[in-house]
């Protein structure tokens, strides 16, 4: 993916040390911050594991239709079985407060082997029930992985290019959506159709003892568990501070991820099937219109990031998210080659927000709880998002349409605009320890 392109600068420390920083150009997605080597060690391997978790993600909704068939599921089923697959990310809440006490590093070499594992085996799956099963295991795993990804990068990248990383971060794991649009187009010769693209997944699992030598721990959450060494053990420990520390801050995240995921889940979801069926797409056109349009779209990564670290999270962040649900109605009401324009304008807006969300996520709550509050995150967008997928069944049985039932439930998407402008706090260019400090009274909650 990069090129030869690459320039060193040399950055002078607070404690007045000099240590080289290198930019990398990265082609289609242009150049990187400037990084010292143990950034770009961490940055390295939270992309290798974003990549193969997207793969999997996107296998479920590229190869819906064919595993509906293959495991001969209702067509009212559908809306069930994906809401049920969601719940898997509620289980995250009770592997990711472990990092936040036995440290990062141990904790996302086990996810990757867990997600990896019951991805694989989710191609052995002789039916509905077993295959939601595995994915739920799956998903329970995958997001406790990328939710400890993220921290760690976070907790070690400078603050006035957090937005930046964040976002190329987003961007480059989206490549692994391009990987299973890629693979897709290959469902009808590939051998065992649906269950091979799955089986791929099981890949990742030559990365874990290089990444176990290769990966630091973060030195921030070092530094906090020498400084309170007495409950580092406690693995009840970050779960109590997150609701007890900053209360108003979670409500107001958890209310985002919520709506958004209530509002727009069911649309990637069914998007797909939506060409299929209604545009006459075949697999192959699917796949090149992810590959290509897809790698547009995606953009909203890298420039969001970026204009999130200069005009700030709050006013980026509205904007995307007011903008991504209104043309997801255009997309699942027009004809036509509009349709696609529909598409890359809206995912650019989607990802754009989703990585103004990641961000706050990591910035507005305490090193010792950190993770915590990332699996948090997850289980209000899971919740949120599996309520939506019933909904949609619900209006299905009224309606007899998926993209009449999937533009209504736009209404709840774009509530959360209004939310983040009105309730969040600026965090764009301060240090994480001066948005939100380990201590501080108990009766105060400054969510602004």
């Amino acid at each position: 993916m990069a090129d030869s392109q690459q320039s060193v600068v040399v950055s002078t420390e607070s404690d007045g040390a000099s240590e080289a920083r290198e930019r990398i150009s990265l082609g289609f997605f242009g150049r990187t911050p400037p990084f010292t080597r143990r950034q770009w060690r961490v940055f390295l391997i939270a992309c290798t594991a974003g990549f193969f978790d997207n793969y999997d993600r996107a296998l479920l909704s590229l190869a819906l239709k064919q595993i509906q068939k293959g495991l001969d599921i209702a067509e009212d089923r559908l809306g069930a079985m994906l809401s049920f697959i969601r719940f898997g990310y509620i289980l995250t809440f009770l592997l990711t407060p472990l990092a936040d006490v036995f440290g990062r590093r141990r904790l996302l070499l086990y996810t990757i082997f867990g997600y990896t594992i019951f991805t694989g085996i989710s191609a052995l799956a002789p039916s509905e029930r077993s295959f939601v099963i595995f994915q739920i295991l799956a998903r329970a795993f995958a997001g406790a992985e990328a939710t400890v990804a993220l921290v760690i990068l976070v907790e070690e990248v400078d603050a006035d290019v957090r937005g930046w990383t964040v976002g190329l971060l987003g961007a480059l794991t989206a490549c692994g959506y391009g990987a299973a649009a890629g693979v897709f187009a290959l469902i009808n010769v590939m051998p065992y159709g649906w269950r091979g693209l799955y089986a791929l997944a099981l890949i990742p699992l030559v990365l874990i003892i290089p990444l176990r030598r290769a990966l630091p721990e973060s030195h921030r959450f070092e530094d906090t568990t020498h400084d309170d060494e007495e409950h580092s053990s406690n693995p009840l420990r970050p779960v109590v501070a997150l609701f007890k520390a900053y209360p108003g801050r979670l409500a107001l995240l958890m209310s985002v991820s919520f709506l958004g995921s209530m509002g727009g889940n069911a649309a990637g979801m069914f998007f797909p099937k939506y060409l299929q069926e209604v545009h006459h797409y075949s697999p192959s056109n699917v796949s090149l219109l992810y590959l290509i349009g897809g790698g547009i779209g995606i953009l909203g990564n890298i420039i969001a990031g970026r204009l999130s670290d200069r005009i700030g999270r709050r006013t980026m962040g509205s904007a995307c998210y007011l903008l991504a649900p209104l043309l997801t109605v255009w997309i699942y009401n027009t004809s036509g080659t509009f349709v696609i324009a529909a598409w890359v304008i809206e995912l650019f807006f989607d990802t754009a927000s989703s990585t103004i969300v990641t961000a706050y996520s990591a910035e507005l709550f305490p090193t010792s709880h950190r993770s915590t509050a990332g699996s948090a995150l997850s289980v209000a967008g899971t919740t949120g998002g599996a309520i939506g997928l019933l909904l949609e069944g619900v209006l299905y049985s009224y309606f007899h349409s998926h993209w009449t039932s999937v533009s209504m439930l736009t209404v709840f998407w774009a509530m959360a605009p209004f939310v983040m402008y009105f309730g969040f706090p600026e965090t764009a260019g301060q240090e994480l320890e001066n948005i939100s400090p380990e201590k501080m009274p108990s009766v105060v909650d400054p969510a602004h």
